[in-house]
């Protein structure tokens, strides 16, 4: 398959943005119509809720960095949400259950407590399947590292998400969490 080249264009005009402006991103973060038809059909949010939760709202005040917006031009097309964990606790004074910390050590090889989570990876429907994730993890895997972290650990029932992070060697636990059909997906760094 032949990349066209609008689309190569497109990928190269692509910024990766630490921290931003948050009453901006809330105003964008409205507007995602498919991620709250996602999270209403996951049962996450109430019907109509188009703000941003609780918990990642806490994630960005906590630390700015934990927004990472995805730009193109002026236009936002993406944005992850991220912060700082371990096999122990999703964060300070969360346990994870204990399928969740079992899962955790066998991909990581035993106890960690450096490790970075991606809480919400989302892409705009229209730019999907061109190259952007793959950019981003490039991205990001680089921002960890460079910041010291023992590795990612990613939850994801989306598709083309476990496929890519397949392709890109992540660790994966044999199946998905049992009752709630996520995914997990590590990256020693």
């Amino acid at each position: 398959m032949r990349a066209c080249s609008s689309c190569l264009e497109e990928l190269y005009t692509l910024e990766f943005i630490v921290g931003y402006d948050l009453e901006l991103f809330k105003k964008y973060y409205e507007s995602l119509h498919d991620l709250h038809q996602f999270y209403e059909s996951k049962g996450l949010v109430e019907p109509s809720s188009k703000e941003l939760g609780k918990s990642e709202l806490d994630h960005i005040k906590r630390n700015p960095a934990h927004l990472i917006v995805w730009r193109q031009g002026h236009n936002i097309v993406g944005h992850t949400i991220w912060h700082e964990t371990s096999n122990e606790e999703m964060i300070p004074g969360d346990s994870r259950d204990e399928e969740d910390r079992r899962v955790l050590r066998q991909l990581f090889g035993g106890e960690k407590d450096n490790l970075v989570e991606l809480h919400e990876v989302w892409l705009r429907t229209e730019k999907r399947g061109k190259g952007y994730g793959n950019r981003f993890f490039d991205f990001f895997e680089g921002f960890t590292a460079e910041r010291g972290f023992d590795g990612i650990v990613y939850y994801t029932d989306d598709l083309s998400a476990t496929a890519l992070c397949r392709k890109r060697g992540y660790r994966e636990a044999p199946k998905p969490l049992e009752g709630e059909g996520w995914y997990v997906f590590a990256l020693p760094i």
